[in-house]
């Protein structure tokens, strides 16, 4: 029986892919695999038992990777499964930010009382005129799943849409439309562009990537859309920047003491992914994840350890070895297969970093000797009989 501990509530569609082999039931102390959205994890203590957590969403700011990834815990993500979540919500975040239509809303309740109120909605419209957004220019900072979706939907509502992503994978760009223009310089999105919306991780070199140098570039009347994380946007300057007027709007998904209070800002209550379908989708892939790694010890959508898949095991036996990305660690490993009699059938080896990744199919089922000699292995950090 595995036991598998939820921090957070996670959508019943996707616990019930859960096989009569996993006990869903199951404290965090003695868990074998954890699901989780949004709890604090930093300061938690991670059992030995503990072999992978799954975040139910992209972001993994919550959890400590590096200290899993020094226990051999395997972090995953599920990337692209709110995608269309939280594009919904920045192209609903663009219509708000162009059309003054909760400053209209405010006043129609205001003045709900009013036996005339039709009448004097002509004369009062006009203060919550707005622009509209065909023909207008967008920047889309980061192409990933998420950003990609907003470059096409954009392209489809009229716009002209310029993407800026240095690190644009083959399959992105495949589904990028080709109306978007392929941005080299983000300083020319900033000097270019009308709305600007983030879809980057929060990085050190993305931390406050949208600062008063960039707010400088801008044209007056910009409008800044931010759903992706707080911290890529300098909070004092884009402050002082809707005062000036350089920023028009301010759209975030991400409230604090600053931007509560924040002339100019429409802020959301963090509802990007708040949707059921999304959050079925990453409940429906973490518990898939978990159970590929639990029972083939793939790992698929890690983000503190490589990918690594080699399907289901045909052979007699599968090990996998989580370890430290140094040499000579494989000819350790291979040696002492070869000393116990066991044959390699197959064999993967993947690195991330400083960590890396080994799964061998072999001619028999591993013995608590052979685990025994791999756990003795220096820089070896755990070894997982799958089979």
């Amino acid at each position: 029986m595995v036991n598998v501990n939820c921090l957070n509530n996670i959508a019943s569609v996707g616990l019930d892919l859960f096989s009569d082999d996993y006990n869903t039931e199951s404290s965090f102390e003695d868990a074998q695999a954890v699901l989780v959205r949004s709890a604090k994890m930093h300061d938690m203590e991670l059992g030995d038992n503990l072999l992978a957590i799954a975040r139910a969403g992209a972001g993994v700011n919550n959890i400590p990777l590096d200290k899993c990834a020094e226990s051999g815990i395997v972090v995953f993500n599920t990337p692209g499964a709110n995608a269309n979540a939280v594009k919904e919500q920045v192209l609903a975040a663009m219509l708000l930010a162009s059309r003054d239509l909760i400053g209209g809303n405010e006043w129609v309740k205001a003045n709900k009382d009013d036996a005339d109120i039709a009448k004097a909605t002509e004369k009062a419209k006009k203060a919550f005129a707005g622009q509209e957004i065909k023909g207008k220019k967008l920047g889309v900072i980061g192409l990933g799943a998420i950003g990609q979706l907003v470059a096409n939907a954009a392209i489809a509502l009229g716009m002209e849409v310029y993407g800026y992503d240095p690190y644009l994978s083959v399959n992105a760009a495949w589904n990028l439309s080709s109306e978007v223009k392929h941005i080299v310089n983000v300083e020319d999105i900033y000097k270019e562009c009308n709305y600007i919306t983030v879809h980057v991780p929060a990085l050190d070199s993305t931390k406050g990537m949208i600062n008063k140098e960039a707010f400088d570039m801008m044209q007056d009347g910009t409008i800044i859309i931010n759903c992706a994380r707080d911290v890529l946007v300098d909070e004092k300057a884009i402050g002082e920047a809707l005062k000036s007027g350089r920023v028009k709007k301010y759209v975030t998904d991400f409230p604090n003491p600053v931007t509560a209070g924040m002339e100019g800002a429409i802020v959301l209550p963090h509802l990007g992914a708040s949707t059921a379908e999304a959050e079925d989708n990453c409940a429906i892939m973490a518990v898939k994840e978990l159970r590929n790694y639990i029972e083939n010890g793939n790992i698929v959508n890690s983000v503190n350890y490589p990918a690594c898949d080699m399907g289901v095991c045909t052979s007699a036996g599968r090990v996998a070895v989580c370890h430290k990305n140094v040499p000579a660690i494989i000819s350790k490993i291979t040696s002492v297969m070869g000393d116990e009699g066991i044959n390699i059938e197959e064999m993967a080896n993947k690195s991330r970093g400083d960590y890396a990744y080994s799964m061998l199919d072999i001619s028999e089922s591993a013995s608590e000797t052979v685990v025994d000699k791999l756990a003795s292995i220096e820089g070896v950090i755990k070894v997982r009989v799958i089979k």
